[in-house]
């Protein structure tokens, strides 16, 4: 069965990890009527983690979607993992839902994880809910998780479920809206029954603080509510739609799923008030690149969007699409716009975990499947017609770990190379490529968790042995006073001989200006013709430094004077000239080493902050400062990056598997000492080993 847009709804359930993200999605689909009954973690047989890798680690590593209906409306629900190491994907879940529902352990209240979710949110204006699990623990309480989002995020959570009792006296919730109570139902579904006369006092406040903000949702109700003092259960209901669209309320859900506890009223309240994808907006990218602000519109001609791809022994490739316009037709022909393809539509699914289930058509806000298309990638965008424009990519952060690699055995690399493609494809968080500089094959991601998985099953799965080690640094070399130099190439072997004289000017440019050349000969001592030989000398003179063989930069260069014959002279006699005159006019020009100089934002508990800022202290780092939110400490500092190529390992140890932290390039800065020493013998060594192999 097909659903239409205004029958559509679809919810991201994120959170720390071992908040139970998983449990409450597997009892979510139960109570929801789409699997027979749930199942644990521990047992491996969860609808979400299905993969070998999160069976045998018990944790979620893919983002899964599956269904239910409830009320005649069809919910998506997507369960994301919970380590930084697969933020990639819950980026793309975010993306394609209306709703996300953050998951908050009763016991722990905010964490580092669900900090950077919030952040994450805010710069999509997402609407969000908050579900406080595991309420039956003694350590749980409800009241105290919705101070500390207070505290931390500046918000006030407005509970629209009340938990009756705490740890063992924990015995179901009140639906507030409605004005139900759902005892614990055990392992059955939960059935309302009336509120107690020992909680009514507290839902009556609580349904007061309801009504206000849905009055703040419409001015209309507003006056309303100001005039009566009250509001209805559909007034109410009408209110709390528009504040959730525009981000106005965070509702605040209880509940201990593994008892089946809090999801009924839950699922009411998604089905009835949840978002819906007319409120969803997507951005574009015009044809400058501009971003632009789009509404979904299913009245509008086919546009879609590919937001993640996955590869299943059965099904082969599978293409994740998320309908924005229109609506997308099995056995149908559409443009690849990304690509300016045609693209055959053929079999489209929706899916219950991995279980595949075939539909004819996917309508505007609805998330599904295309099987074994041989071109769409993820972030492509899919049309009906040349005229739409591309929707942009996922927004994803830089990876912050990466190993070189390659095969054991050098028949294996090939195959090598094709799973790891593979794997950059299926989540774009990680990246593969040959670095021609350093010559290795690099594998960048998340974390050591992340890496470690994609290895561990290129070897159980592909049989190939693998060798890694910490990557090279791209250092680079520069100047850092004026020089010239003259050099004459000669050569004479019977016929034309070669000839060419050049001299150099060169002087240091400022940081980050790469490079500049300028011809400032008078009077024909070169020829026109020989100037672009002479700056192809100079830009493989800059190829490899004299101090390390790494390239130079920063560095402005001009010939002034030189001779030619006009026989024996050519483009190459004077490449070679100026190539020899560039690089002895650098060992005169007091070269230094740069090495890269990264931007490090780190996410750590309060208690880890003097040694987490000691450690980058020790790795030379300067700190820029820092910033504490309710326990969470937030530090801004730049490191050279050869200190953190293990930094994620490290990170973890320090912060007990609790910090994590976001890097991107920032400058380059110079190095000299023992440091630059170092750096110089590591180089010679690699020479020596290139030329032995």
């Amino acid at each position: 069965m097909s659903y239409t847009t205004d029958l559509i709804k679809n919810v991201a359930i994120a959170g720390h990890g071992q908040t139970g993200k998983t449990t409450l999605f597997e009892h979510l689909l139960f109570t929801g009527g789409a699997i027979p009954r749930p199942e644990t973690v521990e047992s491996g047989k969860t609808t979400s983690d299905s993969t070998q890798e999160e069976i045998e680690r018990k944790i979620s590593i893919h983002t899964a979607l599956a269904h239910i209906e409830r009320n005649g409306k069809k919910v998506n629900f997507f369960d994301t993992p919970g380590s930084s190491d697969f933020t990639g994907d819950v980026i793309l879940s975010f993306r394609a839902s209306e709703f996300v529902l953050l998951a908050v352990d009763g016991r722990s209240g905010v964490q580092i994880e669900t900090v950077k979710l919030w952040r994450n949110l805010e710069t999509r204006r997402k609407p969000r809910g908050v579900f406080v699990t595991k309420l039956d623990d003694e350590r749980a309480d409800f009241e105290k998780v919705l101070e500390d989002i207070k505290e931390k995020f500046k918000v006030t959570p407005v509970p629209f479920t009340l938990p009756m009792g705490k740890g063992a006296g924990f015995k179901g919730v009140i639906d507030v809206l409605n004005e139900k109570a759902y005892p614990v139902p055990g392992d059955a579904v939960e059935k309302e029954s009336p509120i107690p006369d020992e909680y009514r006092d507290a839902a009556a406040a609580a349904r007061e603080k309801l009504i206000e903000a849905a009055a703040e949702g419409d001015d209309g109700l507003m006056e309303q509510y100001i005039e009566k003092g009250s509001l209805s259960t559909e007034e109410m209901r009408k209110g709390l739609v528009e504040a959730l669209s525009e981000h106005k309320i965070v509702p605040a859900f209880a509940g201990v799923a593994t008892k089946n506890s809090g999801l009924v009223p839950f699922l009411d309240f998604i089905a009835e008030t949840g978002p819906s994808p007319r409120t969803a907006q997507d951005v574009v990218l015009d044809p400058e690149g501009k971003e632009h602000t789009v509404s979904l519109d299913p009245d509008r001609s086919l546009a879609a969007m590919v937001i993640k791809t996955t590869y299943d022994q059965f099904s082969g490739k599978l293409s994740w699409i998320k309908v924005i316009d229109g609506r997308l037709s099995a056995d149908s022909e559409a443009l690849n716009v990304s690509e300016n393809k045609k693209e055959r539509i053929g079999k489209l699914y929706i899916c219950q975990g991995k279980k595949l289930e075939e539909v004819k058509e996917l309508f505007a806000g609805d998330v599904g499947i295309i099987a074994k298309s041989a071109t769409l990638r993820t972030n492509d965008t899919i049309s009906s017609d040349d005229s739409a424009l591309k929707f942009l990519p996922l927004r994803l952060p830089e990876p912050v770990h990466s190993v070189a690699v390659n095969a054991v055995a050098k028949k294996d690399d090939d195959k090598l190379g094709e799973f790891l493609v593979r794997a950059a494809e299926e989540d774009k968080t990680f990246q593969y490529f040959f670095n021609t500089e350093t010559k290795e094959t690099v594998i960048s991601g998340m974390g050591e968790l992340q890496i470690n998985i994609i290895l561990d099953k290129i070897k159980v799965n592909q049989k190939i042995e693998v060798e890694t080690h910490i990557p090279r640094v791209a250092y680079r070399e520069t100047i850092t006073k004026k020089a010239s130099a003259e050099y004459t190439h000669k050569k004479q072997t019977g016929g034309h001989g070669q000839y060419g004289k050049v001299v150099l000017d060169i002087a240091p440019l400022g940081r980050g200006e790469g490079y500049k050349f300028e011809n400032k000969i008078f009077g024909g001592a070169v020829p026109k013709n020989y100037i672009p030989g002479v700056e192809k000398g100079v830009a493989e003179g800059m190829a490899r430094g004299t101090m390390a063989g790494y390239p130079v930069v920063d560095v402005e260069v001009a010939i002034v004077d030189g001779k030619y014959h006009p026989v024996d002279s050519s483009e190459l006699s004077f490449k070679l000239a100026s190539r020899n005159a560039f690089r002895e006019a650098m060992r005169q020009a007091n070269p230094t080493l740069l090495e890269p100089i990264m931007n490090l934002t780190g996410f750590v508990e309060e208690k880890y902050l003097g040694d987490v800022m000691s450690a980058l202290s020790g790795k030379r780092g300067r700190i820029l400062g820092q910033d504490s939110v309710g326990g969470i400490a937030e530090i801004h500092a730049e490191v050279p990056q050869a200190e953190l190529l293990r930094y994620s390992i490290d990170l973890r140890s320090i912060t007990s598997g609790t910090g994590s932290f976001s890097v991107a390039f920032d400058h380059y800065a110079p190095i000299s000492g023992r440091i630059a020493e170092d750096v110089i013998k590591a180089a010679e060594a690699f020479k020596v080993e290139e030329k032995e192999e």
